[in-house]
């Protein structure tokens, strides 16, 4: 049974962060005209226009994901399989700013390594029949929709060779029987790179077209010997973006060696230059945020700062004291939790940081 979560104080559903954290045919064209890269290499999401082939389904999985392809300037948001006092909605609910819908949460079984999903009663869904075809509704609308792995609450392990197998199994057969077209891993409680990875490159070798994103606390991000940067750096020829967690932090060092407090505009660019210097290419790097005040215990910034922060990035304007050395117009966009907390502000950052995004050069 799905737990219900509070918010993602870190995602606050994540600790103190999420409070308690296809394309085809006449689609598949449509997204290569308007710009939409594949979801693959680092390379590829920099340049490479989507080749807008689905992927055929597998004969046992009817709803087997179709190929994925994002926007050079995305924006994801988390959606809540829980009610937590943020408005409750179905997918098809979630604005059409939301480039990636990251579902939340899968769920740790008893085998280790192991994933399920069930569908919380709290979100309305009469069958996960309805489900699935609000997952196939966004995809044909040119949305990814992906599984989100972990969360305050989620200890899912993968510490070895039988619980990396256990998870790229068990995901595999969650994106078969669901859709999904991959997976985010929002682990808050530990992560073995080495595991992880091996997990995650034997989910790729049978879905090549798998949507990878990350959501690490900012911690987990100050340095590529850092377990999470190692396995972002490790699987960078497939990552899609690493959409760091800038809340529930406090201050942290940017990449000038200062230390910044969270929810101004020089958090936000100097700890994402902590990442675009390390390694991760700019359309490997998102921006993080609440969706509103009550999304988290602190971080939260405005619309106005991220968008902000995103020109300073990409542009080299409407920066804090804090200016990058250089620019990177290929940074990937932003993320918001949750797409229930930014319904619960009227959507604020669907509305004003996700245009902003759409519109960046």
């Amino acid at each position: 049974m799905v737990r219900a979560r509070s918010g993602r104080a870190a995602h606050p559903g994540r600790p103190a962060r999420h409070a308690a954290r296809a394309l085809a045919g006449l689609a598949a064209a449509a997204l290569t005209t308007a710009g939409l890269v594949a979801a693959g290499t680092a390379g590829a999401a920099e340049a490479a226009p989507a080749s807008g082939t689905a992927k055929a389904p597998a004969a046992h999985a009817p709803t087997a994901a179709h190929a994925a392809a994002v926007p050079k300037h995305a924006v994801t948001g988390y959606w809540q399989n829980f009610d937590n006092g943020a408005t409750v909605q179905k997918l098809k609910d979630v604005p059409d700013a939301y480039d990636i819908i990251a579902v939340s949460f899968a769920e740790a079984t008893t085998t280790p390594g192991g994933l399920d999903f069930h569908l919380d009663p709290a979100v309305g869904y009469g069958s996960a029949d309805a489900f699935k075809a609000d997952i196939k509704a966004k995809q044909a609308a040119g949305k990814s929709v992906i599984i989100s792995v972990g969360g305050e609450k989620g200890a899912v392990s993968v510490s070895d060779d039988a619980s990396a197998k256990n998870f790229a199994d068990s995901l595999g057969k969650l994106m078969d029987e669901y859709g999904f077209n991959g997976v985010d891993i929002d682990l808050e409680n530990g992560l073995n790179s080495t595991y992880m990875t091996k997990a995650l490159k034997a989910v790729h070798d049978r879905h090549s077209d798998v949507v990878v994103t990350m959501a690490p606390q900012t911690v987990d991000m100050q340095s590529p010997q850092n377990e999470y940067f190692k396995t972002a750096l490790n699987i960078k020829d497939f990552l899609t973006v690493v959409n760091m967690q800038y809340y529930n932090s406090g201050s942290m060092n940017g990449c000038d060696g200062k230390v910044y407090s969270q929810g101004t505009v020089d958090f936000l660019t100097s700890l994402a230059c902590v990442q675009l210097e390390g390694g991760l290419a700019p359309s490997q790097v998102g921006i993080g945020v609440p969706a509103s005040s009550r999304a988290a215990g602190g971080g939260y910034a405005e619309p106005s700062v991220v968008n902000a922060a995103l020109d300073c990035l990409t542009q080299g304007k409407n920066c804090g004291s804090f200016k990058p050395s250089k620019t990177y117009p290929g940074l990937r966009g932003a993320m918001a939790w949750s797409t229930n907390w930014d319904a619960a502000d009227g959507n604020a950052f669907a509305n004003q940081v996700g245009a902003h995004v759409h519109k960046l050069p």
